[in-house]
């Protein structure tokens, strides 16, 4: 399936749309490209309402496949008085598995998902809208295997943030597990109930 035919909204190669890009977001997608010059074809942004920039109403709105969706939580702990922050993707029908996996990747006692204010704050990025392009690099970027499978209901793209609640990325999913600093880990994510 073609980017620009995913759901109805209109995709357009994001290196030509800074402005529907988060500041962070726009840096990491041009050192990205400039790395692998098939990220500025591959990786598509579509301006959405804001208020739908959340997953259930997100997908309902612009007759998205729901398996196409991720979700880039981020997750923190402490080990020494030292703060060690990750971002997780998983796809939108699973859930991190922040109590065993991450917290084992962390190597802390405790992880748990960062309150809303401090995770804008320092990733740069809006609430509904955070994305692992972008992030700090002092941070682990965790990628659920998941996301780089074939997946047929999905057509092999995953819909992340853009940094901003006023658009959406897509990409393919093989594509986002090559993204510099990422690291793929198996079983990332369980399943939702």
């Amino acid at each position: 399936m073609s980017l620009t035919t995913i759901g109805r909204l209109k995709w357009l190669r994001a290196v030509d749309h800074p402005d529907l890009l988060a500041a962070g977001t726009r840096e990491a997608l041009d050192r990205w490209a400039a790395l692998d010059p098939t990220v500025a074809d591959r990786v598509a942004v579509a301006e959405i309402d804001p208020d739908l920039a959340d997953t259930a109403a997100l997908t309902a709105a612009y007759d998205l496949p729901p398996a196409a969706s991720a979700n880039c939580v981020l997750v923190a702990g402490t080990r020494s008085g030292d703060e060690r922050i990750a971002a997780a993707v998983v796809r939108a029908t699973t859930r991190a598995d922040v109590n065993n996996v991450i917290r084992r990747l962390l190597d802390v006692r405790k992880a748990s998902f960062l309150p809303t204010d401090r995770a804008t704050e320092l990733s740069g990025m809006a609430h509904g809208g955070i994305t692992p392009v972008g992030l700090p690099t002092t941070w682990r970027v965790l990628v659920d295997s998941r996301i780089g499978e074939p997946d047929t209901e999905a057509h092999g793209v995953v819909i992340i943030g853009s940094g901003l609640r006023r658009s959406k990325l897509a990409l393919p999913g093989a594509l986002l597990t090559t993204m510099p600093g990422a690291q793929v880990i198996t079983d990332l994510a369980t399943l939702s109930r």
